[in-house]
């Protein structure tokens, strides 16, 4: 559910949507979070850094759905470029109701083997999942409190239980569990913020994690899982968007979305 505000014009009443600024927005979990948010008639800005044939068919898909697009290619890491993002998406947009911090990456690493990870390879990991959030939320943050807007993060099962994914993720995504709560402090009552926590999610992320052992070691998870499959990109987006529109009375939580894997282990 959304607010549409009402703005007189001489003798006519035009309706003003309301905007979504979505990062890391161009596949997986960021195009289908776009694309609910479209459905549910918000205009959506589209953020991403490299996947630019895939972050135009997002706005392409999004303008299907009845949005207006703003696509906007950005290293969320920089703290002038973010500020111009933001400034574009007030130009075009005149107010920002949500804010999806979902841009995300990771590094290669043997399993167990902490030397294996390069001081830079870190520094780089923490920039994109963790800095990023922070300088996009404070530089959303007074557009968010003039709407009464609200913040969803992406972290992930591994930032609050050990999990077979490098170090500086999971360490990262811990981070942001952190952040989530700490700014739904400082930021409340204007503005919510919460995170989801997916689990082992279908996909090409996964892909690239597990290699050629991606099809085997999913099923077995699947059937690890009470619900009997893993994750989908879908599944993230629908929760995401019962924070935004329905649950107005929760912050500074972390939802877990797994199928009740980590509950049955």
């Amino acid at each position: 559910m959304f607010i549409i505000y009402l703005q007189r014009d001489g003798e006519s009443m035009t309706q003003q949507r309301p905007a979504a600024l979505i990062t890391g927005a161009a596949t997986g979990i960021g195009r289908s979070v776009t694309l609910a948010l479209a459905r549910a008639g918000y205009d959506v800005a589209i953020n991403y850094s490299q996947s630019e044939a895939a972050a135009k068919e997002t706005a392409k898909q999004a303008e299907a759905a009845g949005a207006a697009t703003l696509l906007h290619r950005c290293d969320v890491s920089d703290e002038a470029k973010v500020n111009a993002m933001l400034a574009a998406v007030k130009e075009k947009f005149g107010r920002l109701d949500v804010l999806i911090n979902n841009a995300g990456t990771t590094t290669g690493m043997k399993h167990k083997d902490i030397d294996s990870i390069s001081a830079g390879e870190w520094d780089r990991v923490f920039a994109v999942n963790v800095k990023s959030v922070f300088l996009v939320t404070r530089a959303a943050a007074p557009l968010l409190r003039e709407s009464k807007g609200c913040i969803v993060n992406t972290a992930s099962i591994v930032g609050l239980r050990p999990g077979p994914q490098p170090l500086p993720y999971s360490a990262s995504k811990a981070a942001v569990v952190n952040l989530t709560k700490t700014l739904a402090y400082n930021l409340g009552p204007a503005v919510r913020v919460n995170a989801v926590a997916p689990g082992w999610m279908e996909g090409d992320w996964m892909q690239r994690m597990l290699g050629d052992k991606y099809r085997e070691l999913m099923d077995r998870r699947a059937k690890m899982t009470p619900l009997k499959r893993c994750v989908r990109a879908d599944d993230v987006a629908e929760t995401m968007m019962t924070l935004i529109q329905s649950n107005r009375f929760v912050t500074g939580e972390v939802i877990v979305i797994d199928g009740g894997f980590t509950s049955s282990t």
